[in-house]
């Protein structure tokens, strides 16, 4: 039975190419952009390359300091702040401190190669687990000297060094100054804003000298690394006891706040106390994925009613032959799924076209998509949603249609 179903499924979809063509369309189209999304959000969120240990991990990314008429400023906290305070904690084992990346310029052979750098103290090397393609991280010792050394991506070695094989011990030119490389380390996408960079610095090599600002405002994000999963909820308890004892620093402000997060809440934090990012992203995504799968599904019921219509009268013929509604409804249903799963698989084929497209464009530093076997599973369920859903309605409609009715029709 189901084997005729499929070969009437096809022989109309032949017969009827221009509604096949806008079905099909319709659907490989709208998976196209969910899987496509699919794959952004599951690199962001999935990809824990170099912070492989965000299970036992919490994340200090701002600070909101808020006084009774409203006013309010809000930022990522100083080293002063996260090496005193923090570092003052008893729960954590380590506590990784860098800072935001920013940007300068360096030149090759008159060639201008834009550098994007990051300071960090020694811990930062033992919480994160780059990759080293060659050499190491620098150490305490290191950090504390205020020793001139860097850590480069393997980009900014191919764009300064070119094809050599090796760069440890070579030197580095940013900013006038000449830092030995201790280690190469593979790239790391510019949406983990919390670990990216071209190269590492020691903080104590910055002009600025972090140590003596003492105030709690700055431009750095802490990582708090517990011995266990199961000290989170403690080191996390302790962190926010931390924060409320702090004495206000300006009597401009009447209270201060300031979390350690998991991952995914510290990365979507808005900056204010009162809008929870989490929520804020998970509303528009589901927003947005509803409204991709609505518009081609109510697209695709209006398809298949006027396709029912058109076949009122081989519907009228076999009504009258006895064929019941349940039949009918069964088959159309079918013949919907079918369309729908052709369409899916188009929309896979066109999913790993744009994902290849999108990563030789490189339109995101070093982010690299990918569809893993998750994400085709919801292509898949999403296709079946879609010839269910869209087919439903048109069938009902079919299995009402009085034979002689359908006959006139025709």
């Amino acid at each position: 039975m189901l084997k005729n179903y499929f070969k009437i499924a096809i022989a109309v979809l032949r017969r009827r190419k221009f509604f096949t063509f806008i079905s099909l369309f319709g659907i490989s189209f709208t998976l196209t952009i969910l899987l496509v999304l699919t794959a952004f959000i599951d690199k962001i969120a999935g990809d824990s390359y170099p912070d492989r240990k965000r299970d036992r991990s919490l994340y200090i990314s701002r600070m909101q300091e808020i006084n009774k008429t409203g006013g309010q400023s809000s930022g990522p906290l100083s080293y002063y702040f996260l090496s005193h305070y923090a570092g003052s904690l008893k729960t954590p084992v380590k506590v990784g401190i860098s800072s935001i990346f920013s940007g300068t310029n360096t030149y090759v052979n008159n060639k201008k190669i834009a550098v994007n750098y990051k300071y960090t103290n020694d811990a930062y090397w033992d919480i994160m687990e780059y990759d080293f393609i060659e050499g190491k991280a620098f150490n305490k010792q290191q950090v504390d000297n205020a020793d001139k050394v860097v850590i480069i991506s393997e980009d900014m070695k191919q764009q300064y060094f070119g094809d050599v094989p090796s760069v440890v011990g070579k030197y580095f030119e940013a900013d006038n100054v000449k830092y030995r490389v201790t280690g190469v380390v593979k790239n790391v996408p510019i949406t983990s804003y919390m670990t990216y960079g071209d190269i590492y610095l020691p903080y104590t090599v910055s002009k600025t000298d972090y140590r003596k600002d003492k105030g709690y405002r700055g431009g750095f994000f802490g990582v708090l690394l517990a011995n266990s999963k199961a000290d989170l909820p403690r080191m996390h308890d302790e962190y926010q006891s931390m924060v409320a004892r702090l004495p206000m620093e300006s009597k401009e402000f009447d209270k201060i706040f300031s979390h350690a997060d998991p991952y995914i809440v510290s990365y979507v934090d808005t900056g204010n106390e009162k809008s929870s990012g989490v929520m804020i992203v998970l509303t528009t995504i589901g927003i947005f994925a509803l409204l991709v799968m609505m518009l081609p599904t109510l697209n695709l019921v209006n398809i298949n009613i006027t396709r029912i219509m058109e076949r009122s009268s081989e519907i009228g013929v076999r009504k009258a032959f006895g064929a019941s509604s349940g039949t009918l409804v069964y088959q159309f249903i079918v013949e919907n799924i079918i369309l729908t799963l052709l369409g899916g698989f188009i929309g896979v084929i066109l999913s790993f076209v744009a994902i290849q497209v999108l990563n030789g464009m490189n339109l995101i530093p070093n982010l690299v998509l990918s569809i893993n076997f998750t994400v085709l599973a919801i292509g898949l369920l999403i296709c079946f949603l879609f010839g269910l859903i869209s087919g439903v309605y048109p069938a009902w409609r079919m299995s009402k249609l009085n034979v002689v009715t359908a006959l006139k029709a025709s």
